[in-house]
């Protein structure tokens, strides 16, 4: 899964599904894996849905293989696709990558981790024929089509990007980081409307979603001027659910990149509880928007 950077907020990235297992705790991005990061693949964040549902809670009895690779890290006497897995955790994707190619070839789970992989790698064409796969061998892989939809984000093809999250949204409609991802998507192709109506079902379904730290996400960049818009759509979002601070945060970051619009940020009605915190005044001081 596409989602990776929460204690100061990170603009939602495209979120790619990674692998997220019991003993990594790791930093955010997102691309869906099955649960950025792809939550963004980008750092590649990819902003990413849980992909933890990928991965096995027990070792089935499976054929096993050796290569120096697993040999050296101990992971021998697993089956091929545990052995990738845990070769992700320690991003050590290439090794990953070889012990997936030995895992069931019939599996769509597989060949999501196996573009995922790629993906980290910024091999982006390889990971988009492997998510391709996945698709054709199970067309209501939600996290598959989510994570391919992050291969178009990275190529600017927003329209299909926004296509595939939209599809995705279809199979898995309570997914927070579909939605995150879809309204990336919208943000950088200038559909500010569509963008914050999505990003608010993400906020809703998960108020975590763009702050959580228990996914890796990979992170990509829309188009730098559309950062601001984005991080300013969120401060209202959370100044509007009452995380001050989240709102703040999002709030420092779009000025940061840009917005400067002084009479749209006392004006706006979402905000009007967080313009009455001393905190909103020292950064005001601090940006000088009070002259």
């Amino acid at each position: 899964m596409l989602t990776r950077h929460p204690v100061s907020p990170i603009t939602p990235r495209v979120l790619v599904v990674l692998l997220v297992t019991a003993c990594s705790p790791i930093p955010s991005i997102s691309a869906q894996g099955s649960g950025p990061y792809l939550d963004r693949v980008s750092e590649s964040t990819y902003v990413s849905a849980d992909v933890a549902q990928d991965f096995p809670t027990h070792i089935a009895a499976q054929p096993q293989f050796q290569t120096v690779s697993t040999v050296s890290y101990g992971l021998s006497s697993l089956s091929p696709e545990t052995q990738g897995d845990l070769l992700m955790v320690r991003e050590r994707y290439l090794a990953a990558i070889d012990a997936y190619k030995h895992a069931p070839q019939d599996s769509p789970v597989v060949w999501n981790k196996l573009g995922i992989a790629y993906q980290h790698m910024y091999a982006l064409d390889f990971a988009k024929l492997q998510y391709e796969k996945a698709v054709s061998l199970d067309p209501k892989y939600a996290e598959a089509i989510n994570n391919l939809g992050t291969i178009y984000y990275g190529e600017k093809n927003y329209h299909k990007a926004e296509s595939c999250y939209r599809k995705a949204l279809r199979y898995k409609p309570q997914t927070a980081s579909f939605y995150s991802n879809l309204g990336t998507a919208y943000f950088a192709d200038r559909k500010y409307k569509q963008g914050v109506e999505a990003y608010q079902h993400a906020f809703s379904i998960d108020p975590e979603v763009f702050i959580r730290e228990s996914l890796e996400r990979i992170a990509e960049l829309g188009p730098v001027e559309e950062q601001a818009k984005l991080n300013y759509a969120l401060a209202k979002i959370y100044a509007q659910a009452g995380n001050m601070k989240a709102a703040l945060l999002y709030l420092r970051t779009a000025l940061s990149e840009g917005f400067d619009d002084r009479k749209k940020l006392m004006a706006d009605k979402e905000l009007a509880s967080l313009r009455e915190t001393q905190e909103f005044h020292l950064l005001m001081a601090e940006e000088h928007f009070n002259n």
